[in-house]
């Protein structure tokens, strides 16, 4: 009985030492990913990294990490001209491919959120006179938004302001259209059209990991929440 209860303190005291040592090398990896995907994104600061599952050395044996979480805020997107910040990004990537030194990365699927809010929707607008704000749900449950902007018409300014919805297209490019300009519009020559130049625009969103794309956005009243999706997403290399 007592050579029994010695190996099983053994037993005990060496698995404990394993999950230790396994728990400390997830750290060390953990802090090596945040590295790298913070330099080879070009990122101003350094995200949160999630390796997930168990045992974690198996997993680097087999050069394939199950499942990592990455978490960032601030992330900084461009417009063509223009630079927004996507706050709230948040990524679940699996099966991601890495070598020995981690230097290398690559997510064979990967889903997400961002947030993007009224004030950067308005920056990426890339007009002074346009301002966009929460427009609530339609009632086919579209997303929409209130696009304010002002405009000359036959030398007189005019403001305006109209429900719009917004959808993503080409998996990489906000869209806003306005559902209709206002009744008045329409019996004033090239008015609508002046006011859709104003309140009518694309932008898209670069500058997230390569391989993300944009799926879908929802309104809410803080601003545009995103949903992501990728295959192949490379985070480092």
């Amino acid at each position: 009985m007592r050579a029994i209860r010695t190996l099983l303190i053994v037993a005990v005291v060496l698995g404990a030492l394993f999950v230790a040592g396994d728990r400390a090398a997830v750290w060390f990896a953990e802090n090596q990913v945040a590295d790298k995907i913070r330099s080879s994104q070009n990122l101003s600061g350094t995200p949160e990294v999630s390796i997930k599952g168990f045992p974690f050395l198996t997993q680097v044996a087999n050069s394939r990490l199950d499942e990592v979480d990455v978490k960032l805020d601030g992330v900084t997107a461009g417009t063509g001209t223009q630079s927004v910040k996507v706050s709230g990004f948040d990524a679940r990537l699996h099966d991601v491919r890495i070598n020995s030194s981690f230097s290398s990365a690559v997510a064979g699927r990967a889903t997400g959120t961002a947030h993007l809010t009224y004030e950067e929707l308005t920056k990426a607008a890339n007009d002074p006179d346009v301002t966009v704000a929460y427009g609530g749900q339609g009632g086919a449950g579209g997303n929409q938004v209130k696009v304010t902007g002002k405009a000359t018409v036959a030398g007189q300014p005019v403001q305006r302001s109209v429900t719009s919805t917004v959808t993503v297209t080409g998996g990489d490019t906000i869209r806003v259209r306005a559902n209709e300009v206002p009744a008045e519009g329409a019996r004033i020559p090239g008015m609508e059209q002046k006011i859709r130049e104003k309140t009518d625009f694309d932008r898209k969103i670069t500058g997230l990991p390569r391989g993300i794309k944009l799926d879908k956005v929802v309104t809410t009243p803080t601003g545009v929440d995103i949903t992501l999706t990728g295959t192949d997403v490379n985070l480092a290399g």
